[in-house]
């Protein structure tokens, strides 16, 4: 099952502007690398990135909040029904990033690994279970269980960052969010004792 994009008086994050988990972990993109937002309604982060010249692949279902990004040279925006249709992608389409932000549709999870390209890094973040006791969502289908996110890139991804909890600013929210990496292989470079990547934690 799957929810919608919350409505902008349902974010955690305030109106129009780029979750603070996003903005925290955006240095670990490659410059200039493709960012891809997904259910990116109206584009608070596909701007956010295109701001920093991230190219940027918005995808939404709703083509009115697409269309108000269409002056924006950086940002190519793809109306697409990502839970009822074939992903809109080609197979080989790789990403330095994926976002995610409150939007869940648990089926996509697999689809959003096989898009990051090696080095990429997801940065994931949406509605936990509690939140029902707060507002919106409350269906329990719709909200992540504790640790969701860490189970989905277990094997798959390194893990820089996990929350998991209550925020009380700027309207009460329970949230989950992950920030994580995809790694390219090194086994060659361990051969040659290669020191290891090396992930700033910003402050």
């Amino acid at each position: 099952m799957s929810t919608p994009v919350a409505a902008p008086h349902a974010s955690p994050h305030g109106n129009g502007e780029p979750s603070r988990w996003v903005r925290h972990w955006a240095h670990l993109i490659a410059a200039g690398g493709a960012v891809l937002d997904v259910a990116s309604g109206a584009g608070r982060h596909a701007r956010f990135f295109a701001s920093l010249g991230h190219p940027v692949t918005a995808l939404d279902r709703n083509a009115a909040a697409l269309d108000a990004m269409r002056d924006e040279p950086l940002i190519t925006t793809l109306v697409a029904d990502i839970e009822g249709a074939a992903w809109p992608l080609p197979d080989d389409a790789k990403f330095a990033a994926v976002v995610v932000t409150n939007y869940l549709h648990r089926p996509l999870f697999p689809q959003l690994l096989r898009s990051l390209a090696p080095g990429g890094v997801l940065v994931y973040e949406t509605f936990a279970q509690g939140n029902e006791s707060v507002g919106k969502p409350s269906n329990p289908a719709f909200l992540l269980a504790p640790g969701e996110l860490l189970d989905v890139v277990r094997g798959h991804l390194r893990v820089i960052a996990f929350q998991d909890g209550f925020l009380a600013q700027p309207r009460p929210a329970y949230v989950q969010r992950i920030c994580a990496i995809m790694e390219a292989d090194r086994s060659a470079e361990r051969a040659e004792a290669a020191p290891p990547p090396c992930y700033e934690l910003a402050g």
